[in-house]
């Protein structure tokens, strides 16, 4: 007898039931309401994201990777008790529009030896970070090796699961995120996130950090995503000694780098989300990201934030982050610069330089629209 491999995304309750198949856990936890966000979401997938067969079966494994993650995070809360004393003093969250430059000064930032970010494997599988000589030993670790080796992004977006990566999946565990708008066409999740206050999920989101960094106390935290730019109000509710930097590009070349980035993460996946439907669906994401954080922004102490232009720091990456440095108040120090200056040769020569090709008119788009949209 054969079996077909299975292609649609599924329920909440047999997305959780596999999840828990795959881990041995069924504690999901409480304090926010994931099973609500995840019931909008496949709603959405359902009625108007026009999934293929291999689509439904990618976004299937997204989301039971996030339960995962989620079922992994409460099993080690648990174990690990001592995390919850681990204090996060003042962190620094990098935001911008996406290809605006916030990967790359993220991951310069973090080379600092007195800094940490989220390396990409500890964001997918919660614990205490071991010591990295052990990771190539870890079967986790090599098998997530292996996976984004074959993602097929080299030269869009760089990945490894040891490199410092966008916080976003840890968002995800409380199935709150831009990010699955980034590879589908749902507008009623879209709408229904934009109501809806973040605040629980930055809750597990530092909950999360502090479990990562339990090994780690007294390193600062250095963290970047882009969705930060729709919830200013409750990461900063949750982390009130934040400083953020905000980065700055032109939008016309933001926009259509993000949707080719998007699109070619997504081909195949749907019949909808492609060329205009897609430029358009990322064009008023992002607008109203932006319009979001400006409003929210400015009931906030100016001190709070450092603004970067993305041609300043293309120009000279070591003077820009000099300026940051002077503006956190703390020394750039020897090994920091060593750090930062080997990072910078790596991405500008090595293996990691990024080569990307997109225009505006590939996904509908003329100049005018985005200039219109980012009024």
């Amino acid at each position: 007898m054969t079996t077909t491999a299975r292609t649609d995304v599924g329920t909440v309750d047999d997305l959780h039931a596999s999840a828990t198949r795959m881990t041995g856990l069924d504690d999901f936890g409480a304090g926010d309401d994931h099973r609500s966000a995840l019931s909008a979401l496949l709603t959405a997938y359902a009625e108007e994201a026009g999934l293929t067969p291999a689509g439904s079966k990618r976004t299937r494994g997204l989301l039971r990777a996030s339960l995962v993650s989620r079922l992994l995070a409460e099993a080690a809360w648990r174990r690990f008790p001592e995390h919850a004393g681990v204090t996060l003093p003042n962190p620094v969250f990098v935001t911008g529009l996406p290809r605006t430059g916030t990967t790359a000064l993220h991951r310069m930032l973090a080379a600092d030896p007195a800094h940490q970010g989220p390396e990409l494997w500890l964001t997918e599988v919660p614990q205490p970070r071991p010591p990295r000589e052990t990771w190539p030993d870890d079967p986790i670790f090599v098998t997530l090796r292996e996976a984004y080796r074959s993602a097929g992004l080299d030269g869009v977006h760089h990945m490894g699961p040891e490199q410092v990566e966008e916080c976003w999946r840890l968002l995800c565990q409380s199935m709150t995120s831009v990010s699955f708008e980034c590879t589908a066409h749902i507008p009623s999740y879209s709408r229904w996130l934009s109501e809806i206050d973040w605040t629980p999920a930055y809750r597990r989101h530092r909950r999360n950090l502090q479990l990562i960094g339990l090994n780690d106390p007294g390193r600062r935290w250095v963290l970047k995503n882009p969705s930060h730019l729709f919830a200013l109000d409750a990461l900063l509710s949750v982390y009130p000694d934040a400083t953020i930097i905000q980065t700055h590009r032109d939008p016309r070349t933001a926009i259509a780098s993000v949707c080719s980035l998007n699109t070619r993460a997504s081909a195949g996946w749907s019949t909808v989300f492609e060329g205009a439907v897609a430029g358009r669906a990322q064009l008023e994401l992002w607008s109203r990201g932006l319009r979001r954080f400006r409003a929210e922004r400015a009931r906030h102490d100016p001190g709070r934030f450092i603004d970067v232009r993305y041609e300043d720091f293309v120009a000279s990456p070591q003077r820009t982050v000099e300026s940051i440095y002077d503006r956190l108040g703390v020394r750039l120090t020897g090994p920091a610069r060593a750090a930062m200056a080997s990072f910078q040769e790596q991405t500008m020569r090595g293996t990691a330089k990024p080569a990307h090709t997109y225009q505006l008119s590939d996904f509908g788009l003329t100049p005018g629209d985005v200039d219109r949209a980012f009024a």
